[in-house]
């Protein structure tokens, strides 16, 4: 929409000047046929009739071979007006006044601010006041009970990825629905272990297993030293603390700095790096790492007993290790393994089949559990068969325990990667089913909330958390309103550590790998979307492949910066190599759209109208300008055309003594072009840098040398700040930018059949 009055300045070319300014009222409204014949733009168009200074008289004039207006004029220069735009004036404030006032307002305190500040911290006190207890109950506490069976053998099985005894699995999704449940401002995602954190933990604690100097058979190390030679004493007993107290505390380290790094992310909202982590990458880092999952649990289906690989290729070398130990196969770990896979997987696909109808999943694997820890049991297998079982399993809580502080430097960059991922997981799930339901969360403080979620239980034993897919879905689909749901979750797994863990005690291990191997079915499967992915983003498609290989076949935390690095490089390239196209008009309108993609466009002899659909900056200037010239005209080849067409002239006339001949040869030779003027229209433009403006400049100045005038249209104000920091025209030269494309070809034609004659051009940007 056009403002109700513009400032315009009268401008003159040549030798007459004015120096008044006039404030000229636009018409609100104008008819059809009107609009089809005024002369360059609705901005041009005055109420009334001015007269100059110098009493030259301006008057419109319609032609029949043209749509445009034409101007007429007597033998002086006439002026003409153009748009002027004041920049808002800006306070000049120092560094120091802006840094106190910024102090002042945020660390003033009021009854209202800390008010809003505890409020904004623990949202369960705005939500759970107003909780609808008739509305709400049934549906929380049926989702919380489910999901707590479920997070029963899940907690368990995890525990294993992650290099931990089982108790600390079902510690960590005990105090993790706790603290959400306070903290938290999504109402459905679930929060608990998550398969790939578990195995990124795993990784890092047999790593730092094996700088102590920890074998593979549960042992303390003979003198207990660890890679910086203290020794490590358990404070719940006199002896040395063995392996699996050692990994606890390696778990909690890299937990606690995970946490850490959230928190202060969420402090200083710098929540932008998950715009880094694309969903392409997530789902292709996902199944990845969801192809090592299932690599580290082969040795638990077949009962074998094979060091854990760390580092570059580990999914190649565990495998390596599995076919050269393949034929000590434990028989009875392997058919347990065939018999819960067969019930397990089609109970699975059962319950995603029938969802709909169902009010609640069949919760198979706790059945499965029950059933397998029932058979082991009294079947003795572990005696009889050297199965091996999860051991036992202790009642109640350990003592709270500080995290180990001399394992911080050797955890700190591996927790890097695990609370990126975390936090990028937990906010795009909050996100997602807050607006599928309609209610809003806010991603900051879901950062804390996950922060806190792994900070507070790092020093009750426990491992790094995220919110999970999986339990999500099933959370919200079997009738989760609040967060409360997540307490009604805590009470089942404290009923599980205060009562019922002892009873797992002969449960195998290879029962915990396939309730593990069958919940990655999810990340599996999206190799069935990747021909829909590649129909819709090949970029994306390639994007997905580099991160899923790398993740698989280097390690997890590399392909997590494999696919990062692959992606940014991605959008360098897409902005390297941008489309551009000619533009041409639609039939009765102005718009304008590629020549090449649509029919029947109408276009103006002389005139060609170039899009660029990127940001102009040092990568892709040099695709700007071989575009631009291979779809209009090169002005370098048509110099060096005339230069070789004045030579062949030179050769056949008489050369004179001075070289004057020369230079006239030259300007003779010229032939006229058919092309007079070039719009660029930089409505994709997003900025410009100072390459890109260097560019234009070029561009215009090769141009002009062949009597081409280069226009530019709708450029966004970035643009045009740049455009005029960057000079791109010169104060007493005439600022050829445009509202709209449609006013560019209009000046353009003008320009061309009123030659010698001021006519209004376009937008200008000085600065009153």
């Amino acid at each position: 929409m056009l403002p109700s009055q513009a400032l315009l300045h009268p401008h003159l070319v040549g030798p007459c000047k004015l120096q008044t300014r006039k404030l000229n009222h636009l018409s609100p409204e104008m008819s059809s046929e009107s609009k089809e014949q005024h002369d360059l733009s609705p901005r041009d168009s005055t109420e009334g009739n001015d007269s100059s200074p110098s009493g030259i008289h301006l008057e419109l004039q319609r032609e029949s071979s043209t749509d445009f207006k034409q101007f007429e004029t007597n033998d002086q220069c006439r002026p003409y007006h153009r748009i002027l735009i004041e920049c808002q004036e800006k306070s000049d404030t120092n560094f120091k006044e802006f840094v106190i006032k910024k102090l002042q307002k945020n660390c003033q305190c009021s009854p209202a601010k800390a008010k809003n500040t505890i409020l904004g911290f623990l949202p369960i006190l705005q939500w759970l006041p107003k909780y609808d207890l008739k509305k709400n109950i049934l549906g929380d506490v049926m989702s919380g009970l489910i999901v707590g069976i479920l997070l029963v053998p899940q907690s368990i099985a995890y525990s294993l990825l992650a290099g931990q005894e089982p108790v600390y699995g079902l510690y960590t999704s005990f105090f993790a629905s706790i603290i959400y449940f306070l903290l938290g401002t999504s109402r459905h995602i679930s929060v608990g272990i998550f398969g790939v954190l578990c195995l990124m933990i795993g990784e890092t604690v047999d790593r730092e297993l094996q700088k102590a100097g920890y074998d593979n058979a549960h042992s303390a190390p003979s003198l207990g030293m660890v890679s910086n030679g203290s020794m490590l004493l358990n404070h719940t007993s006199d002896r040395i603390c063995d392996k699996s107290c050692y990994a606890i505390m390696v778990g909690s380290s890299v937990t606690f700095m995970a946490g850490v790094y959230q928190v202060a992310m969420g402090l200083f909202q710098v929540g932008f790096v998950s715009v880094y982590l694309s969903d392409a990458l997530l789902s292709g880092f996902v199944t990845g790492a969801s192809f090592t999952i299932l690599t580290s649990q082969a040795k638990y289906l077949l009962g074998l007993n094979l060091p854990r690989s760390n580092g570059v290729g580990s999914l190649i070398t565990t495998w390596i290790h599995v076919f050269r130990n393949i034929h000590k196969t434990n028989l009875c770990d392997l058919i347990t393994s065939l018999l819960c896979l067969l019930v397990l997987l089609p109970t699975k696909e059962l319950n995603e089949h029938f969802k709909s109808k169902l009010k609640a999943p069949i919760p198979i694997e706790l059945v499965v559990v029950v059933a397998a820890t029932l058979a082991s049991h009294f079947g003795k297998l572990h005696e009889n068969y050297n199965s091996s079982i999860a051991g036992h399993i202790p009642t109640g809580f350990m003592p709270p325990k500080v995290p180990e502080w001399n394992l911080i430097p050797n955890v700190a960059v591996d927790a890097i990667a695990i609370s990126i991922i975390g936090f990028a997981i937990t906010v795009s799930l909050s996100e997602m089913f807050a607006k599928k339901h309609g209610y809003t969360v806010r991603a900051n403080q879901e950062m804390y909330a996950i922060g806190f979620c792994n900070i507070i239980p790092s020093f009750f034993h426990c491992f790094t958390t995220s919110a999970a897919l999986a339990k999500t879905l099933v959370k919200e689909s079997t009738g989760c309103q609040t967060q409360l749901s997540g307490v009604v979750t805590a009470l089942v797994l404290l009923l599980v550590l205060l009562v019922i863990a002892p009873l797992f005690y002969s449960l195998q291990k290879s029962v915990l790998a396939v309730i593990t191997i069958v919940n990655l079915r999810g990340a599996l499967r999206k190799f069935r979307d990747l021909p829909k992915m590649w129909n819709i983003s090949r970029m994306d498609t390639v994007i997905w492949f580099v991160t899923m290989l790398s993740s698989a076949l280097l390690s997890t935390e590399i392909g997590l910066l494999v696919g990062v690095c692959f992606s940014m490089f991605c959008v360098i390239l897409r902005t390297q190599k941008p489309k551009s196209s000619l533009l041409g008009l639609v039939e009765e309108s102005e718009v304008f759209e590629s020549v090449s993609a649509y029919k029947n466009l109408q276009t103006k002899p002389g005139i060609k109208i170039f899009r660029f659909v990127a940001p102009l900056y040092y990568i892709n200037k040099e695709c700007f300008k071989s575009a631009l010239y291979k779809q209009t005209v090169n002005p370098i080849l048509i110099k060096v055309a005339w230069k070789k067409a004045a030579k062949r002239k030179i050769k056949e006339e008489v050369v004179t003594p001075g070289g004057i001949q020369d230079e006239m040869s030259v300007q003779l030779s010229h032939d006229p072009l058919e092309l007079h003027t070039i719009v660029i229209d930089c409505s994709a433009i997003q900025f410009l840098d100072t390459a890109g403006i260097h560019t234009l400049k070029e561009v215009r100045r090769d141009y002009e040398a062949i009597g081409i005038q280069v226009l530019l249209a709708q450029c966004n104000p970035s643009v045009r700040d740049s455009l005029t920091k960057g000079e791109y025209c010169k104060k007493e030269e005439e600022n050829l930018l445009f509202y709209s494309v449609y006013e560019a070809m209009a000046f353009a034609e003008v320009s061309k059949n009123q030659k010698g004659i001021c006519v209004p051009n376009g937008l200008s940007l000085s600065v009153v």
